[in-house]
Parts: structure tokens; sequence; C-alpha cells
């Protein structure tokens, strides 16, 4: 393996231990959700405010702050790995379609059953449609950054991670509005062809042409340890500005919460079922296919998981910051954690069942 090669995969490669703040980011989000709806209902008027700054159907302060979250994980994105995809094709097969052709749709179809369904009658019926839409923008953008420390913690081979992220984040540019409008279509959702568009171009492709250039430099001027001190600083304030979102969101939700409170647990049903359905299809493909243990356990990871930061984003600029597709996407937000532990550790525990029943080996 070339030495920049190595060093790129060190530099995306998270400590071995989950970090402070991502293991209790479900408890900072229920304390965001909780100071967001405070303040929405005792200063209703600076959030009104805040929710009229918008240019071109984009909502400044929100754009500001999802860039701050954005471009940090992107930097940990090397795109020359990309080669590294021949090594693993088989396990990177299983991810593509897991993550592109079942994710969105399966997630469509559990908003059918659930939301329009089952859950129908204790929903406003007014904002259904919303949910659906944003359990679509959730399912169709896979995980950036969160899954280099699931891939970690399930000993997953690093090189395999950053080549499969690479691989979905150039598939994203051109997949997510397509995908996108297609499963709104499908559920009959009117798709706002404009505005969905400018939010790839702000959320997806302008970020990654600036933290690929950010990366660039930081590498230049003091190669990996520059960079990793960069990431270790901007981490901190990607936190912080996902935070920042959600209060801002619930400013803006408390109301319905407050009027429905199990409307949260009620949207985090198919969320949770999906990401089980998917990291155990994925799992279970790569066995049959005789991919090693190391590649099977990040590639279910990375089947299972959301870019929620994008589908964030994305939910505020379609359809605002009071819709039930914004909702929707915190919700992801507040599972994320609990639910993928949970995954990592189904994949620690069941490696001796996965190599004693798998064929030969392959990588």
């Amino acid at each position: 393996m070339p030495a920049d090669h190595e060093s790129a995969a060190a530099v995306a490669a998270p400590k071995p231990a989950i970090g402070f703040f991502e293991r209790w980011l479900t408890l900072w989000v229920l304390l965001c959700i909780v100071a967001g709806i405070a303040l929405g209902q005792w200063l209703p008027g600076l959030f009104q405010a805040l929710g009229r700054l918008e240019l071109a159907q984009v909502n400044l302060p929100v754009g500001a702050l999802i860039w701050v979250m954005i471009i940090p994980m992107l930097m940990n994105i090397d795109f020359r790995a990309m080669h590294e995809v021949r090594r693993h094709w088989r396990g990177m097969a299983v991810t593509v379609a897991v993550n592109w052709a079942v994710k969105p749709f399966s997630m469509t179809l559990l908003g059918w059953i659930f939301v329009r369904q089952l859950f129908s009658p204790w929903l406003p019926a007014e904002q259904l449609d919303s949910y659906i839409a944003g359990l679509i923008l959730l399912a169709a953008a896979p995980c950036t950054a969160m899954v280099f420390v699931w891939s970690r913690l399930t000993k997953g081979d690093p090189y395999f991670t950053l080549s499969q992220v690479a691989l979905n984040d150039t598939i994203m540019i051109f997949a997510y509005a397509p995908i996108v409008g297609l499963l709104l279509g499908l559920s009959s959702i009117g798709v706002p062809w404009d505005t969905l568009l400018i939010s790839v171009a702000l959320y997806i492709v302008v970020p990654v042409v600036l933290a690929q250039a950010w990366r660039g430099l930081l590498m230049r001027r003091g190669g990996e340890a520059r960079l990793r001190a960069a990431l270790a600083r901007l981490h901190h304030y990607s936190t912080a500005a996902l935070l920042a979102t959600i209060v801002l969101l619930f400013a803006f939700q408390g109301r319905q919460i407050l009027a429905q409170p199990l409307i949260i647990a009620m949207l985090a049903v198919p969320i949770v079922i999906q990401v089980y359905f998917n990291s155990a299809l994925a799992y279970w493909l790569n066995r049959r296919l005789g991919v090693a243990h190391s590649v099977a356990g990040p590639s279910a990871l990375i089947g299972a998981s959301n870019f929620f930061e994008l589908a964030v984003a994305a939910a505020i600029t379609l359809f605002g910051f009071d819709s039930g597709a914004a909702l929707a996407t915190v919700v992801g937000v507040l599972v994320e954690v609990p639910v993928m532990l949970s995954v990592v550790k189904v994949v620690n525990a069941s490696g001796r069942w996965y190599e004693q029943g798998a064929p030969a080996t392959k990588t």
C-alpha cells in the first residue's frame, strides 16, 4: 500500500473509542429539543425573524450552520482512495446496492405503512406527506462521517471504509436529486425541482469542492499532522452547529410537539426498522459472497446509517422550518447513535458465526 494512501486512511480513521459528544449525542439532542421548544414559546418573535432571513428559498442562518456541520466531515474524505474500489469490489457492490437500490425504497414503503396507515389517526393530517418526504430525504443520503467511528469500533478495514465513503459521496452528487424526486413523485408529493437542485448544489457539490480544496491546502502546508489537528478543532464547531440547528428547528416545531408529544416516537419507528433491516441485509449478502468480516462490518453499517446533516438541510430548504419533513429528519439524528451502537454490538458478537458459515473468505 502506498505511503500517501496509508496516511490518508489514518487521517480518515478516528480514535478507536467513540468520542464524548458522539457517545452522548442522543442526550444532547434531547436537551436541544427541550431548549428549542422552550425558547420558541418564550421568544416567538425572534425565531420568526430568523425564519424570514431567506435568499433564493434558502434560510441564511441554517445554511451557514449546515456548512459548518458538513464541510469538516467531507474533509475526512480522500477521493484518491477510489482505486481501492477494485480491491473490495464485492463489499462495495453490496453497500452500493443497499444504499441506493434498497434503502430509499424500503424507507418509502415503511413510511407508507406506518405514517399513512398505522399511525395516521394520531398524526396531523396536513403533515403526512411532509413526514414521508423527510423520511425519504433521510434514507437517500448515505452516511459520510460517523461511519468512520462505527467502522473502527467493529475493527473494520480502514481502506474499504475510506474508499466506500468516497464512492458514495461521488454517487450522491449525481443520484441524490433524481432518487428523491422519483420517490417523492411515487408518493404523490409535489417535487419542487428547482429547490431540490439548489439543495444538492448548496449542501453536496459546493461543500465537497470547498472541503477538498481546504484538505489539499492543509496537506500541502503541514501534511497529515496539520490536517488531523484542523479536523480535531473543526469537529467541535461541527457538533455545535448541529445542536444549534436542532434548537432552531424545535423552536418552530414546539407547538406541534406539545400538542402531540408522541409524534417523535411514531416517526422513530420506521427509521429504526430500516436501520436494522438494511444492516442485516448488507451483512447477510456479504456473508453469502464470502467477504471478509473486516469488510462486512463497515459495509453493514454504511448500508444502514444516514447523512442526517444533509437530510436536515434539504428538508428545511424544500419544506421549511415548521414542516413535518424537517422534524422527521431530526428524529433520525435522535436515534442514530443508540441504534447504530446496537448494530456494532451485533456485528462484533456474531464474528465467529459469520466466519464459520461464510464461503472461502475474499476481500
